[in-house]
């Protein structure tokens, strides 16, 4: 999952960002946020409120660690995605909704490049302490 001007070895990144900040010495990971879909979206205020700040101290905690949030977003809901599967005669099956139907379903993900592991592993232990559901994942080595 490299950027234009990036180039992935493995987990260590090497090259430069769109904005051509150097990215040397740094392993890429996944940070997904899974939620109780119909749960999060009746949420008082108060309580996305109470989300959005956690999400501005989180940046501001990678920041300060050094960390570099390559993309992030909220995702649409489940019931909008599309899911392809292949069939049996060398085609492709396209459904409409979720891979796999589940309560609980990824609302959205950070992409992160960190130059310390451990150190971003403790920011989403605290990230997750406010409330946040996390399963943080890191990305595979590319060995072609």
């Amino acid at each position: 999952m490299s950027g234009p001007g990036t180039t992935n070895t493995g987990t260590t990144n090497t090259g430069t960002t769109d904005t051509g900040t150097r990215i040397t010495g740094t392993t890429r990971h996944l940070v997904l946020l899974p939620a109780p879909e119909a749960l999060w979206a009746n949420l008082p205020p108060e309580d996305h409120e109470h989300g959005m700040r956690s999400h501005e101290q989180f940046h501001r905690d990678l920041a300060a660690g050094g960390h570099t949030v390559v993309a992030t977003s909220p995702l649409r809901p489940s019931a909008e995605a599309i899911s392809m599967r292949p069939d049996d005669a060398g085609g492709t099956v396209v459904t409409d909704g979720p891979f796999t139907e589940s309560v609980e379903q990824v609302v959205g993900f950070y992409l992160i490049d960190s130059p310390d592991r451990a150190a971003l592993v403790r920011i989403c232990t605290e990230f997750s302490s406010r409330g946040e559901l996390i399963e943080f994942r890191d990305l595979a080595r590319d060995e072609h």
